[in-house]
């Protein structure tokens, strides 16, 4: 079985391309915090990330740089030779899923250093009684 879940921060504002055809392309990297950490290495892996059709479309609309973004896909390892003969290999997300891992006042203040403090929740209260005629009670 080849599946990812991640949960990381965008490194920057994705790339979005589009084919000839005119299927959009996203690529962008999360950086996911280790849960081990050691001193003198990283804190943190950069993966590279790409997401093809609605899902990109999707990322181009709502994401940039800095927010928390949850991801599920598969692996998938590439290679190409470069001008100069030399092989590449590559390793990339293929994510076919997306979600929002916090909300919008948490976003901006991760983005802005704002000292506003996020609520809880975004419930609303309900009145004492609300519902009480409906039939499904």
């Amino acid at each position: 079985m080849n599946k990812v879940d991640l949960v990381g921060r965008l490194t920057k504002d994705p790339d979005i391309r589009y084919t000839n055809g005119g299927l959009s392309i996203a690529s962008f990297t999360l950086a996911v915090d280790r849960k081990y950490k050691r001193e003198g290495e990283p804190t943190a892996d950069f993966i590279s990330c790409k997401a093809f059709g609605k899902t990109s479309e999707f990322i181009e609309k709502y994401f940039h740089k800095g927010m928390r973004m949850g991801a599920c896909g598969r692996i998938q390892t590439g290679n190409y030779t470069k001008d100069d003969g030399t092989k590449v290999y590559t390793t990339d997300v293929i994510c076919e899923e997306v979600e929002f891992v916090e909300n919008k006042q948490s976003s901006d203040h991760a983005e802005h250093k704002a000292d506003a403090k996020a609520p809880a929740d975004d419930f609303m209260d309900i009145p004492d009684g609300f519902g009480d005629e409906l039939p499904f009670n």
